[in-house]
């Protein structure tokens, strides 16, 4: 990117400060792609500054990125859509949080998401459980039918006449289902990612 010179310091400054702020803000994305938006944010001040004397450019400039806007909310979306790409193809869930709290003011779907992947954490929850009580954390049916999947005193478990139908297959059970609901979701994150 070639900078843009100004004849009074009080405009070199303020542009200076402006294209700082910029490529803070898009220090997250790919390089090419913040080079091409430090390159069409400079090319837009230098259009808007086009003709101006220099007895007004310290006010023009001024104006003109007062209507661009602070670099940090206008290119938020664009950061947050960003970020959530690239944490959908990693798999890595830490990058995932990440990006979907950046993305949780762009609509209801990635809240449905941080919802979903949030309810991951309960099949954690029961491998802790059933590491800890193996007598009292289970997949429970009485009569025949599903009666509960978590905790249960074992006290109540015998008193009700529930049965833990999974016994020493519980964990290796839950970890599966742990890995196939944690790929199924981010695939469909994936997926809503490339309808865009």
């Amino acid at each position: 990117m070639k900078a843009i010179h100004f004849k009074t310091p009080e405009s070199q400054q303020l542009y200076d400060d402006y294209i700082d702020r910029i490529q803070r803000t898009v220090s997250v994305l790919p390089p090419t792609e913040r080079q091409d938006i430090v390159m069409e944010l400079n090319s837009h001040i230098y259009e808007g500054m086009q003709g101006v004397t220099i007895a007004d450019e310290n006010e023009k400039l001024k104006e003109l990125l007062l209507k661009m806007g602070s670099p940090e909310e206008v290119l938020q979306p664009l950061i947050a859509n960003n970020s959530l790409q690239q944490a959908a193809h990693s798999y890595n869930p830490i990058t995932i949080a990440k990006a979907l709290v950046l993305n949780i003011g762009n609509g209801i779907k990635y809240i449905i998401f941080a919802i979903l992947y949030l309810l991951l954490f309960g099949f954690v929850f029961l491998i802790i459980a059933k590491i800890r009580n193996p007598k009292e954390v289970g997949l429970y049916f009485k009569n025949g039918s599903f009666h509960l999947l978590g905790t249960r005193n074992s006290l109540n478990v015998q008193r009700l006449g529930l049965q833990e139908v999974l016994g020493n297959w519980f964990i290796p059970v839950m970890l599966l289902g742990l890995i196939s609901l944690y790929l199924v979701i981010t695939l469909l994150l994936q997926a809503q990612q490339k309808r865009k």
